[in-house]
């Protein structure tokens, strides 16, 4: 399963366990996986103890890759977790221009008079609009979401249109706040792939229409972010604003974008997250969904779909939805 796509650069880290053995930090380089808390002479507990010590440690992580007398694992014979277990997800909403496009044409209502032409067009001035005032739109995440890359996803019962949001997602290095745009990119130890899966019929609240979205409804149930299989070292993502974002479904590409259709990049993000909160080793900055969402084909999840979700460079997420019993 690990090798489905292979990831950018010399080495990836990750969360793995042998047969009948519990999760360790692993440096994973050539189809083979290095057990961590056995080489590093401070044995971290896991993935998010290797990023609290990131800049000392990703040189030592070179030179560990290109030593063939160490005991490595065939990365085949280990079980893929989610790579880290974050603190605090950020996610970025309507951060694709298509994308908030296609959903808000989606969710008109009956009587709206306009056309889909004349929708499309308004819609567009508007993310212009949020573009030039320099506002992303961000809300927070429970780290009990957090599934791994191959796990089955659990459909609650509750859920009647669940739907698919692949995402590019930075993880942070060190603590951040108030930092600058122009330095955001330091603060990031690197990239992994989320679907954020969402609820589309929970996502409003019909008896409080004042207050808007509910956030912890439509996305917090368990398993509802897998999240891997990867996190590649930012040195070796050339540029995390030009990245395909690509979802299958049962075969089918249902998303096909560019992150350069993002309207706030990753360095916009985390700094101005960080002029609100505290970013820690570990966080996840998720930076929204690009176009192609189920609610956009009319095709929302449900109980044997397979989903495959690639970002250039990444690897690649591969999860059965399973539907929940009640």
């Amino acid at each position: 399963m690990a090798t489905l796509a292979r990831p950018a650069g010399p080495f990836v880290l990750g969360t793995f366990a042998a047969r009948g053995g519990g999760p360790f930090p692993g440096l994973a380089a050539r189809d083979r996986v290095l057990d961590l808390r056995r080489t590093l002479d401070w044995a971290p507990s896991g993935t998010r103890a290797v990023l609290e010590r990131w800049a000392e440690t990703l040189p030592l992580l070179h030179t560990l890759a290109d030593d063939d007398t160490l005991d490595w694992l065939p990365i085949d014979d280990l079980h893929v977790h989610a790579p880290v277990e974050p603190r605090q997800i950020f996610q970025s909403g309507a951060n694709y221009r298509q994308h908030v496009i296609d959903l808000e044409v989606a969710h008109r209502s009956p009587d709206d008079p306009r056309t889909v032409e004349e929708a499309r067009a308004e819609i567009a001035a508007v993310m212009d609009r949020r573009a030039a005032e320099d506002l992303p739109y961000v809300f927070i995440g429970l780290p009990s979401t957090i599934a791994g890359p191959y796990d089955d996803v659990a459909l609650p019962s509750w859920a009647k249109k669940p739907d698919w949001e692949l995402e590019l997602a930075a993880v942070i290095a060190k603590s951040a706040y108030r930092v600058s745009v122009d330095e955001a990119l330091e603060y990031v130890a690197g990239y992994t792939i989320a679907n954020d899966l969402t609820d589309r019929a929970t996502v409003f609240r019909p008896d409080m229409p004042a207050i808007g979205t509910d956030w912890l409804r439509c996305k917090n149930a368990p398993g509802f972010t897998p999240l891997g299989p990867f996190i590649v070292p930012a040195e070796s993502v050339s540029d995390p604003g030009d990245l395909r974002v690509t979802l299958k479904l049962n075969g089918e590409t249902m998303q096909d974008e560019s992150t350069k259709d993002m309207l706030f990049g990753v360095a916009r993000l985390v700094s101005y997250i960080s002029q609100t909160s505290r970013l820690l080793p570990g966080d996840l900055v998720l930076t929204g969904s690009p176009a192609g969402n189920g609610i956009h084909w009319g095709r929302l999840l449900r109980d044997g779909d397979v989903m495959e979700g690639s970002i250039t460079g990444l690897g690649m997420q591969r999860t059965r939805c399973v539907e929940e019993k009640s």
